[in-house]
């Protein structure tokens, strides 16, 4: 089924999806589409329940069991975002791919905002499907909280709403997106590279120093003291905010994420 689905052709795919992928849920309302998928991945070897709506979809989700749902966005009875919004609520941590005819880049954002793990765009590559799909597995999903928060900032998804202590900040998208990501990866190291994909997509092809700028936009808005300049390893100047006692600023740590809801005091740089 090496093809494109979705767009009418239909080819068999020789080898088998494998890695742990065994149980999918399919949730997608195109009768043809659904059947297309449901014998490719049969015949790869996974048992495949396929659902039609969005409720029918959302309690055979909660249910569990499941290694991966592939979930479209628009459906009856319940779109597809409140379907993956609902399974996060209901603390149902099952990688969910999410399967849509829109690109635009606030689609994709308001996925991953919900709780989606990935995002693809139809008409689509079984190739890519199976591999994206074995991707989800083997990574796993670990529990994220609807609500995330990292010493005093909260970030609540569903609401697209990031507050310190009491007050809302206003972020533009795509500072909200990048403090997603850090919040989402507290306590890991992260580099430009990941940031960029996460962020800007795999397609983005300009400067990889945007993300530093955002870094530093955030810092602004979130804690805009002891701000002074360090020179990295390679020679490039990096804005760098000095944390205080009790304080969340923001700092360079590798673009290390909260740790124990702080950022780490001392400087340390970003791995390209």
């Amino acid at each position: 089924m090496d093809g494109v689905v979705g767009s009418g052709w239909s080819y068999r795919w020789p080898f088998g999806v494998g890695d742990g992928v065994e149980l999918v849920l399919l949730v997608e309302d195109e009768t043809r589409l659904a059947e297309t998928v449901r014998r490719g991945l049969t015949a790869d070897g996974c048992t495949v329940q396929v659902e039609h709506d969005g409720i029918a979809g959302l309690a055979a989700a909660t249910e569990g069991g499941f290694d991966v749902v592939v979930l479209d966005i628009m459906l009856p009875g319940k779109h597809g975002y409140d379907v993956v919004r609902e399974m996060r609520q209901q603390r149902v941590w099952t990688p969910v791919l999410m399967l849509s005819g829109k690109d635009g880049e606030y689609d994709l954002a308001d996925a991953f905002d919900l709780g989606a793990d990935d995002y693809l765009v139809k008409p689509f590559s079984f190739v890519v499907l199976v591999a994206r799909l074995r991707a989800l597995v083997r990574r796993g999903a670990p529990p994220r909280p609807p609500v995330l928060r990292a010493g005093g900032l909260s970030l609540d998804p569903a609401m697209r709403r990031v507050t310190r202590g009491e007050t809302r900040l206003q972020l533009t998208p795509r500072e909200y997106s990048v403090l997603e990501y850090l919040m989402r990866h507290a306590g890991a190291v992260v580099t430009k590279h990941d940031i960029l994909q996460s962020v800007w997509g795999v397609n983005y092809e300009g400067d990889d120093n945007i993300v530093e700028v955002y870094i530093g936009y955030l810092r602004r808005k979130i804690d805009a003291q002891s701000v002074r300049r360090a020179s990295t390893p390679s020679g490039r100047l990096l804005p760098h905010v000095k944390m205080r006692a009790k304080s969340d600023s923001l700092t360079h740590s590798r673009v290390r994420a909260w740790r124990g809801g702080l950022w780490p005091a001392r400087p340390c740089w970003w791995r390209s």
